[in-house]
């Protein structure tokens, strides 16, 4: 329980902190702060991206975020600077629920790392 406290805390801090700085304070969606990470892992900050551009920073968030569970594996980057990542193992069948948790606690794990938040 005290493990869902302190993620809870922590994913609303960083919620509010990245909404602070990408959005003038309007809370981000799940989605949105997956798609920051793409583009932070991608390191190109300063370009548009189209729809297919962005579906594809989402995967690479997601690949980056669920890296340290085992999911997945950095493999290279292409000649464009993308990282690829290979399927170590399959996610297991998760509801709505438990998937939104599993992100948030990635998430929050990845900014701990970034020391973005304590």
């Amino acid at each position: 329980m005290a493990r869902d406290i302190q993620l809870k805390e922590r994913w609303d801090y960083l919620v509010e902190k990245l909404s602070v700085k990408f959005s003038d304070g309007d809370p981000l969606e799940l989605d949105a702060i997956i798609y920051l990470v793409g583009v932070q892992e991608l390191g190109q900050y300063h370009r548009t991206y189209k729809k297919d551009d962005k579906l594809d920073l989402m995967h690479i968030a997601i690949c980056r975020l669920l890296e340290p569970y085992g999911f997945y594996e950095f493999s290279f980057f292409d000649e464009d600077g993308w990282p690829h990542y290979t399927i170590n193992e399959e996610l297991p069948p998760l509801k709505a629920g438990e998937q939104t948790v599993l992100m948030k606690e990635a998430i929050v794990s990845y900014f701990l790392e970034k020391e973005y938040i304590k």
